[in-house]
């Protein structure tokens, strides 16, 4: 999708850079915050209490392990994006000594209808974005996400409008680290390595993928981690690509 980006209150670009490249989840859209938020209604839906699946704390961090595994195996192509939809409720459910697939694809379902409907970003995600619009930037989102969920996310909590190209792996065939959709990213946007950045919070598929492709970063290190990955720049609060942008 692409929108005339022009205003009269565009201001000049003062950087090197023309395009900037947003993850979604965990950079901008407060994914953890969602998440939780989305299984605490999936939990009382589905009343799992009632199944002895509790108590939700449990539930939750249990739920969060499995994820995380999934993720890495579907990441590396090992499984389906549909098995991880599904096998992250089902294992979920068999530490509670549930051995019930249909339940858990209902949950995957209902979870997935949920979860795009939250709004919640990091402090200062709209101010950014409308910093760097008037600024003439071009910006674009480059998401390892699914493409309805994410569409579902950007137009709930009113953020699509500031993005000119959303890049999902669906679409590109490839997934952040793989350096395949950062190069199919910078030719859907007509954009050149040299004036094109990357920012995002995941040391290895934001930053290590993006810099494979030979473009600068920006390891947002919102959890404010000890270890940073290698980057153009790091910076913990949105506000601070206002002194590099």
């Amino acid at each position: 999708m692409i929108k005339d980006k022009s205003k009269e209150s565009v201001k000049p670009i003062t950087s090197k850079y023309r395009h900037i490249f947003f993850d979604l989840d965990h950079t901008l859209w407060d994914f953890d915050a969602n998440a939780k938020e989305s299984l605490c209604e999936l939990y009382d839906h589905f009343s799992l209490e009632a199944r002895s699946v509790s108590p939700f704390g449990l539930f939750y961090d249990t739920y969060l392990k499995h994820n995380s595994v999934l993720w890495e195996r579907f990441e590396k192509g090992f499984i389906t994006s549909e098995e991880l939809k599904w096998k992250r409720m089902w294992r979920t459910l068999i530490d509670f000594k549930i051995g019930d697939e249909k339940l858990a694809k209902e949950m995957s379902a209902k979870f997935l209808e949920i979860l795009p409907t939250k709004k919640r970003v990091f402090e200062y995600t709209f101010e950014i974005l409308k910093y760097l619009t008037e600024k003439g930037y071009s910006i674009h989102l480059i998401t390892n996400g699914f493409e309805k969920t994410q569409w579902s996310k950007l137009n709930n909590s009113k953020l699509a409008e500031y993005f000119i190209h959303v890049i999902t792996s669906e679409a590109s065939n490839s997934m952040k680290p793989q350096k395949e959709i950062f190069e199919y990213a910078l030719k859907k946007t007509n954009g050149r390595v040299g004036e094109s950045i990357m920012i995002g919070d995941n040391p290895a598929a934001d930053i290590r993928g993006a810099i494979n492709a030979g473009m600068d970063t920006i390891f947002v290190n919102h959890l404010k981690a000890a270890s940073l990955p290698e980057s153009t720049y790091s910076i913990v609060h949105l506000k601070e690509l206002e002194s590099i942008l």
